[in-house]
């Protein structure tokens, strides 16, 4: 029988994980899953469904700080992708760190706000069974967006209860929460449903979120396979509070708590059909999204035109899709155990519009830029595994990526006259990846890694064919399609008396020079050649089946290399980041998590003279559950802390200022805020 510790259930769905000479399904048991004698590296790691179900959340994105050493911020409204931070790198809203929901790539290419832009907002936290994460670039079955890592997500695949749920809070919080699983079709099928409204504690902007989300799954035996059939549906509007100036708070112009342009916000839908197939070591999968978004900001204020300002709309509108397949062999050379797993994945991104238009009030003034991209993907990966003897194993992988895309201009002369034609073009890349490990086993308890890969990132592809600034006419250069990364670290794994479970990190990691297409400016950017070091650990305890302890720690040192040393910092790289948690969860049906979250100061420009504040917040829940009904709180920034979620650098113009002004922006954590939660079960 499992123990009912928090952390340690769960999880209603299994993974199959492969290794030496059988394959191996294992019901995933989040921070208590024993990953000795199957992990690969000492970064890896399985999140199960009790924990995301009993850590507080305040926004759904943040369900990735699940993944060690990972920060999840917010800079603008409710309905944006998140602001992602992790091993060094600000990874904005998703480059660098690869996400898939149920074999889905979720990373955009070629976005209009940023590359590999990554909204989580469709995704209903109550439905997800298991979160798997990988750090560093030593999978050869994850590619592009993977330098920093990846994180696969699975939805639930049956639920014997059904639950309805209500939560209520401050500012105008309203959350309606439907999930449940019926046994049809001669299968089980999921179906999830959410509506969330929120006004947020702004002064002089309502956020008016209106969000809904809706999950319907199908998984049946099919002789000795299993097939699952889902629909996911997400529609969302708000209006954002983006960051602010530093010295309009100074002088008593608006309050942490203001805006500057209250007209700003965003509206998005993302809509998907989605296949799964696997039987003993074959799996496939197959999907369609539709996907659109229109964002409105203004960061700037008046700096480019002090007439009607300087807010713009960025526009995305595409569909996707895909495919990916492989099959594990198993053989045996002379008395090694070996297996092979070979694969491929195929993308293809339809890209009807990505725009950037200039806007006042959300009305269109002008076109800045507008295109049609079409993008395809493929990837092959082998991967192979000996057990050298008992206690020696290793892997080596290679990985081929081939990148193809045609961008075609849509506007022609836009509204700087500049005749943008010259920018539609064609081309493609492709890129060879090596990957390998080398693990010991030094005892049923303990476990040696050393691991070394070289991963990818793709560039927008609009970098790639661009020639003209559409700001000015003037030459640009253009992007490498696909840039090279490379790491290693090594690491040490304990899991003992299946109270501790911990894990130890060093690692390094390097990235090529970079051009880097800006969407909010319709250009180009250059970065130059980067390198991080760094440490992680994470220690799991559970005292006993009630009561369980966990603390990350991660801290990096990060440069860019070719820079001197007084201009090499990298802005937005987080050296110390901690996160804790006390975890109770008692038979007589009280339950509860106490957590911390620490982020220390990072540069935010290239010579350090200017840092952002260290940030610190804590979130509680506690609630009682009985048969049929379970009532809990969550106290979100307990200790009301006014830090900094983010924190950037550069010029803008108020409306009252005659010339630009170098200021820090930032956006500050919510306000402690309460939310009352009851569900029914049955």
């Amino acid at each position: 029988m499992k123990k009912p510790l928090l952390g340690l259930f769960v999880a209603i769905s299994q993974i199959s994980l492969s290794y030496g000479e059988e394959i191996e399904t294992i019901t995933v048991e989040g921070r208590q899953s024993n990953l000795i004698g199957k992990a690969i590296s000492a970064s890896e790691g399985v999140i199960g469904k009790q924990e995301i179900a009993l850590r507080p959340l305040l926004r759904t994105g943040e369900v990735l700080e699940l993944v060690p050493g990972m920060v999840v911020t917010q800079h603008s409204g409710s309905g944006k992708a998140n602001q992602y931070f992790l091993r060094g790198f600000n990874l904005d809203h998703g480059t660098d760190f690869a996400n898939f929901v149920d074999g889905m790539p979720v990373n955009m290419r070629s976005h209009g706000h940023g590359q590999g832009y990554t909204d989580l907002n469709f995704i209903i936290p109550e439905a997800v069974s298991s979160i798997a994460y990988k750090k560093g670039a030593y999978y050869a079955d994850v590619g592009d967006f993977s330098g920093a890592g990846s994180a696969q997500i699975s939805t639930l695949k049956r639920s014997d209860k059904k639950r309805l749920g209500l939560t209520l809070g401050k500012d105008g919080f309203q959350r309606l929460l439907a999930l449940g699983g019926v046994e049809m079709a001669g299968g089980d099928t999921i179906l999830a449903a959410e509506s969330n409204r929120y006004n947020g504690p702004w002064q002089g902007i309502d956020e008016d979120l209106e969000k809904k989300n809706l999950l319907i799954k199908h998984t049946r035996p099919i002789s000795d396979g299993e097939l699952s059939l889902s629909f996911m549906a997400y529609d969302n509007e708000w209006n954002s509070a983006d960051q602010i100036p530093s010295r309009a708070v100074q002088q008593g112009l608006i309050s942490d708590l203001g805006i500057i342009d209250d007209t700003v916000g965003g509206k998005s839908s993302r809509y998907s059909l989605n296949a799964q197939w696997q039987q003993d070591g074959f799996q496939a999968a197959a999907y369609l999204i539709n996907y659109d978004l229109n964002l409105w900001s203004n960061f700037t204020y008046f700096l480019d035109d002090p007439i009607n300002g300087d807010q713009f709309e960025q526009v995305d509108d595409r569909n996707i899709y895909g495919a990916n397949i492989s099959q594990l062999i198993n053989a045996n050379w002379g008395k090694l155990a070996v297996s092979n797993r070979i694969g491929a994945d195929l993308r293809i991104d339809d890209i009807s519009e990505v725009g950037l238009y200039q806007t006042r009030q959300r009305t269109r003034l002008g076109a800045k830029r507008s295109d049609s991209v079409d993008e395809k993907s493929l990837g092959l990966f082998w991967e192979n595994k000996i057990s050298w003897t008992e206690n020696l194993r290793t892997v080596l992988g290679v990985r081929y990526d081939y990148l193809d895309f045609d961008v075609s201009d849509r506007l022609g002369i836009n509204q700087n006259g500049i005749n943008l034609a010259a920018n539609s073009g064609s081309g493609d890349d492709d890129i060879v990846s090596l990957k390998g490990s080398i693990v010991y086993n030094l005892s049923d308890n303990y476990e040696l890694y050393a691991s070394a890969g070289q991963g990818l990132h793709s560039n927008d592809v609009r970098g790639a064919t661009i020639k003209l600034d559409p700001a000015n006419g003037e030459a640009i250069d253009t992007v490498d399609p696909l840039v090279r990364s490379f790491g290693y670290e090594a690491g040490v794994r304990a899991f003992i008396d299946q109270r501790l479970n911990a894990s130890l990190a060093l690692w390094y990691l390097e990235l090529d020079s970079e051009l880097l297409f800006v969407g909010d400016a319709g250009n180009t950017e250059a970065s130059g050649q980067s390198e991080r070091q760094g440490i992680e650990l994470t220690v799991y305890y559970h005292f006993n089946d009630y009561l369980s302890l966990d603390l990350e720690y991660a801290y990096t040192d990060g440069e860019f290399s070719e820079a001197p040393s007084n201009e090499n910092a990298i802005p937005g790289a987080i050296e110390d980041v901690v996160q804790a948690g006390l975890n109770l969860d008692l038979n007589n049906g009280w339950f509860g998590s106490l957590r911390w979250r620490y982020f220390g100061d990072r540069p935010l420009i290239e010579d350090g003279s200017v840092v952002s504040g260290e940030s610190s917040i804590i979130n509680l829940r506690a609630g009682y559950r009985s048969k049929n009904w379970t009532a809990y709180a969550d106290i979100l920034n307990l200790s009301d802390s006014d830090a900094h979620d983010v924190d950037y650098f550069y010029e803008s113009k108020l409306s009252s200022e005659q010339e630009a002004i170098e200021d820090v922006h930032y956006h500050v954590i919510e306000p402690r805020t309460v939310r009352v939660s009851l569900e029914y079960n049955f």
